[in-house]
């Protein structure tokens, strides 16, 4: 039998995401398993070189994750929304370096606005609640608001806050555009549901109204509730 299939995704504040992304490399994680496939074929080593010699970058400092003109951390969530073939995958070449922003960026919006559900770490809560909308589900526990967490622990200057939003301004913009669309999402399916609690209670009270005026009044001592006089009356008040 078929299937249907419904993209999702969650996003975070692209700031924290590479900061968090920053100390998961610093401790040793590598990407090496990842194929970067695009148009059937894995970049070649000319189209996207590496940051660091051995087989980690372990202990790598933030400066030296910035001034890697090749880590995959900048802007990562842009280009893994886009389609990357529409810029030559991983080839720089393919066209100017302007033209292939602007794609990659329109790509990644398109593609958000097209999946049936994405949610942003910053809001749990309601990420649950439109998922649970979405997908008519329903989730055992709430979801946990975490504000305290590697990222958030690692104190960083203005300056390199800045810089980090300079390395991923395409992120920067993709996150304003998702916040936007995540809330206009939440709102509607909130006011969808105001809509049909009312409609539910407005048939609840029409329901009511109905079975009071069906009951027809009993006789002392009648066990069956015989019609009585007052029926005529009762109809024409139906």
């Amino acid at each position: 039998s078929s299937r249907n299939f419904y993209y999702i995704t969650m996003l975070r504040d692209p700031v924290s995401r590479y900061l968090s992304e920053w100390k998961h490399v610093q401790r040793g994680a590598t990407w090496k398993t990842s194929l970067h496939m695009c148009d059937g074929r894995s970049p070649t080593p000319d189209e996207l070189p590496t940051c660091y010699p051995g087989d980690d970058w372990s202990g790598v400092s933030l400066r030296e994750f910035m001034d890697c003109t090749y880590n995959l951390a900048n802007n990562r969530q842009v280009r893994m929304l886009a389609d990357l073939s529409l810029v030559g995958c991983y080839n720089l070449t393919f066209m100017n370096e302007s033209e292939r922003n602007t794609i990659l960026l329109q790509s990644a919006k398109n593609n958000l606005k097209n999946m049936a559900f994405f949610g942003l770490t910053e809001f749990q809560r309601k990420t649950q609640f439109l998922f649970e909308r979405t997908f008519n589900l329903k989730f055992i526990s709430p979801f946990t608001q975490f504000n305290i967490t590697r990222a958030s622990n690692v104190d960083i200057n203005e300056g390199a806050r800045q810089r980090i939003e300079e390395l991923n301004f395409l992120d920067m913009q993709l996150y304003e555009f998702a916040k936007d669309l995540f809330q206009q999402r939440y709102h509607h399916t909130k006011q969808l549901e105001h809509q049909r609690d009312r409609q539910k209670r407005r048939e609840g009270r029409r329901l009511q109204r109905g079975h009071r005026g069906h009951q027809w009044p009993k006789e002392d001592g009648n066990a069956e509730g015989a019609v009585t006089e007052d029926y005529n009356s009762q109809v024409v008040r139906w």
